[in-house]
């Protein structure tokens, strides 16, 4: 998964132009891996959904998440942010990562709208309790020092985000581990390449629950890695910025001075959590069901759509 801004930019006819190349490469009618085709599969896999081969909307690409949640995590991460205000903003975080949750899943379980609502409100929920709840008990803790409160109340976002976040996973993509993912089986690069010339498409091998569990589970983690140094960082730097003369002199400069701390951490931060674990994984068929391994045998690979 490409977190190239440039790809955002790409117009329908870059795509399709993107794809036959790709396409071409994979069929073996190019023998190398050339700066355009490499150029052309950083559009291909961040624009294209893996299991439909459908353009996801661009707003929920993690190729825009930075820019997607930078106007959302400076909100919540505002110093001295009111009651309503907390609501609002855990309200508006929820639903992007609901938005980004379902553009981003495995599409081989369909998600229905009843559960899809039914999560919603509860991860909003979950992400406004912990929140409003933390605000409430932070400032009646008597043995800390009211440094030690403001530093506390600023890593209140994160705590809620972060439960919340993965939380919101589970309960939007339950529905993948009740019933299963598809599983293919793993082929090397010539085996692709002929599938390819064929213009055949690679058979799932069945549904697995197992490998359902391990592609959410995964995802839930990423979400708390992602969240763990935007919104912790972040409001870290910023106390200790503010307790200087220089920002205190311009107090005007803390919302720009929180969105460019907010920023170059999401640039870093952003590759490292989604490189943890692979989009596409590949694991022993011996870790899944019985008749999955039993059809490439227990020591084979096999490999899924994890989703982000």
């Amino acid at each position: 998964m490409t977190l190239c801004l440039r790809t955002l930019f790409v117009s329908n006819a870059g795509l399709e132009s993107a794809k036959t190349l790709v396409s071409s490469f994979k069929q073996g009618h190019v023998q190398s891996m050339t700066p355009e085709i490499w150029r052309a599969k950083k559009i291909v896999d961040s624009t294209l959904h893996p299991d439909t081969g459908q353009p996801v909307f661009l707003p929920f690409r993690m190729s825009c998440f930075v820019i997607s949640n930078l106007v959302v995590t400076a909100g919540m991460l505002t110093p001295g942010l009111k009651t309503t205000g907390t609501l609002l903003w855990q309200i508006t975080n929820q639903s992007l990562n609901v938005a980004i949750n379902t553009a981003n899943a495995n599409k081989s379980t369909p998600l229905s709208t009843t559960t899809l609502v039914q999560s919603y409100f509860l991860a909003v929920s979950a992400s406004c309790s912990v929140a409003l709840g933390l605000n409430a008990v932070v400032p009646r803790l008597q043995r800390l020092s009211p440094g030690a409160k403001t530093i506390l109340t600023r890593l209140i976002p994160f705590a809620a985000v972060a439960s919340a976040g993965a939380l919101n996973v589970f309960l939007m993509r339950g529905e993948e581990i009740r019933r299963g993912i598809d599983v293919f089986p793993s082929l090397s690069p010539s085996q692709k390449a002929d599938l390819a010339k064929e213009g055949k498409d690679l058979e799932s091998l069945g549904k697995s629950k197992k490998a359902a569990t391990i592609a959410v589970a995964e995802t839930a983690l990423s979400r708390v890695l992602n969240a763990t140094p935007i919104m912790v960082l972040p409001p870290l730097i910023l106390v200790r910025l503010q307790r200087t003369g220089w920002l205190k002199r311009r107090p005007r400069l803390v919302l720009p001075v929180n969105l460019g701390l907010i920023l170059t951490t999401s640039i870093f931060a952003l590759p490292l959590a989604l490189g943890a674990f692979p989009q596409r994984q590949a694991i022993q068929a011996r870790q899944l069901e019985k008749e999955i391994a039993e059809k490439v045998g227990g020591e084979g690979m096999v490999e899924f759509n994890r989703g982000i």
